[in-house]
């Protein structure tokens, strides 16, 4: 089974940038979809970025334009690049690994990020 192990939260001011990463094991990286989930304290879990295997890419309408996701395979690695981020964005962030269709098999522990003065 993979294993993910997220890293890079903290807390950053609003207009600021973050960029997470996810060590991801236990398999071959590169033939799997990777992405990105969010949840704030009282709200589900929304999707925010996913990069298939063969690199095409999607966003939330929330985060377009402000987020970038991207992948090293020979590092076994998924990033999330923020910026100009907003008090909005405050939450825990999640990897997870792309299943079949759009789903998704295996999730890491996530990291917190917080914007905030």
């Amino acid at each position: 089974q993979v294993q993910l192990v997220e890293s890079g939260g903290g807390l950053v001011q609003p207009g600021g940038s973050l960029r997470l990463s996810c060590a991801a094991s236990g398999s071959i990286f590169g033939f799997y979809a990777m992405g990105w989930h969010r949840q704030a304290p009282g709200n589900e879990r929304e999707f925010v970025a996913r990069i298939a295997s063969g690199g095409t890419i999607d966003y939330a309408d929330s985060v377009a334009g402000r987020f970038a996701i991207s992948r090293d395979n020979a590092k076994n690695t998924v990033y999330l690049q923020m910026n100009s981020l907003k008090p909005e964005d405050t939450a825990v962030y999640y990897c997870a690994v792309g299943g079949r269709g759009n789903t998704w098999t295996r999730w890491g522990q996530g990291t917190q990020v917080t914007v905030s003065s």
